[in-house]
C-alpha cells in the first residue's frame, strides 16, 4: 500500500509539473489566496486532528494548488489526511483522467517530517474548482508516547520537495495555485499561516476564560481574534483550547458579545 500511495503520489505531481506550474511564462494574479495551519492539542500517545484551510480564493477559481507540510517529526507522525469540505468539489466527476489520476492526492513521509499535497482538475468548468474558503483538509495522527506537556510541534507550510521541472536539478521554491486561460498560466500570490500540535493534558485546568488565542493572558488581543473567527472563521480559526476560552458571555455559541466582555474587562468595568 505504502509503494502504492509513493508511486500515485509521484503520478499527482509529474501531472501537475507539466500543467499548472510548467508554463515559461505566465501571467500573475493580483489576487491573493491563504493556505492556513489549525491549532490543536494532543496528550502524549494520543490522536489529534489539525485542520489545513484555504481561504479568500477569488470567484475565478483555482484549478490547481500543490504545497507540503513540515512538521516536527520527533513530536508526532501523520496516519492519514482526509479532504475538506472545500476540496469536495465532485470535479473527479467532471475530470476525464479521474480515473487514472486522483483530483485529491497526498504523500506522507514521517521519516522525514513532511507531507505533500496536492488537488488538481483538467477540467475546464470552473464550477467544479476551488473557490472561496473553507477546510481543505483535515490531517490525522498521534503525538509521541515521549512528548512532555507544553511541547509543541509546530507544523509550517512550503513548498513541495521538487524540482522545478524534470530533472532541472533546481530545487522548487514555489507554492503552486491558480488556473489556465487561453493557453497562459494565471497564478495567485500565496500567503501562509503556520500552526501547531500542543502537547498536554486538555482537561479544565488550562481552561481561562476570555483567553482566546491560548497565551496564557486576557487581552484586547483576545477581543479582535474573537471578532475575526467571527467575521471569517476559516480565515482566523480558533483552537479547540481557545474556543472553549472564547465564551465570555455566558451563552452558547461564540459571537460579538463574547469581545465586548474581554472589552469591558480590559477597562476594569467587568470581572470575567
Amino acid at each position: 500500500m505504502k509503494t502504492k500511495r509513493i508511486v500515485i503520489g509521484a503520478m499527482a505531481a509529474m501531472m501537475f509539473s507539466t500543467s499548472i506550474c510548467s508554463l515559461a511564462t505566465a501571467a500573475a494574479a493580483d489576487d491573493t489566496v491563504q493556505i492556513i495551519v489549525g491549532n490543536t492539542t494532543a496528550k502524549a500517545g494520543g490522536e489529534y486532528e489539525l485542520e489545513v484551510s484555504l481561504a479568500d480564493i477569488p470567484t475565478t477559481g483555482a484549478q490547481g494548488i500543490n504545497f507540503s507540510l513540515e512538521f516536527d517529526k520527533s513530536l508526532i507522525s501523520v496516519e492519514s489526511v482526509e479532504i475538506g469540505k472545500l476540496a469536495n468539489t465532485a470535479a473527479v466527476n467532471a475530470d476525464s483522467t479521474g480515473a487514472s489520476l486522483p483530483v485529491f492526492d497526498t504523500y506522507i513521509d514521517n521519516e522525514n517530517g513532511f507531507i505533500s499535497l496536492i488537488w488538481s482538475t483538467s477540467s475546464k468548468d470552473a464550477s467544479y474548482w476551488l473557490q472561496g474558503s473553507g477546510v481543505f483538509c483535515t490531517i490525522k495522527g498521534t503525538a509521541s508516547a515521549s512528548a512532555k506537556d507544553g511541547d509543541k510541534a509546530d507544523v509550517k507550510v512550503a513548498a513541495v520537495r521538487r524540482d522545478t521541472y524534470s530533472k532541472s536539478g533546481v530545487a522548487n521554491t514555489d507554492i503552486d495555485c491558480g488556473y489556465f486561460k487561453d493557453g497562459e498560466q494565471i497564478s495567485y500570490k500565496i500567503t501562509t499561516t503556520d500552526g501547531y500540535v500542543q502537547i498536554g493534558d486538555k482537561s479544565d485546568d488550562k481552561y481561562l476564560r476570555g483567553d482566546a488565542n491560548c497565551n496564557g493572558k486576557v487581552d484586547l488581543s483576545d477581543a479582535v481574534a474573537i471578532l475575526q473567527y467571527v467575521a471569517l472563521p476559516a480565515k482566523y480559526p480558533l483552537s479547540e483550547q481557545g474556543m472553549k476560552n472564547a465564551e465570555c458571555d455566558g451563552k452558547d455559541g461564540i459571537n460579538g458579545m463574547d469581545a465586548l466582555e474581554i472589552q469591558k474587562y480590559d477597562a476594569g468595568l467587568i470581572e470575567l
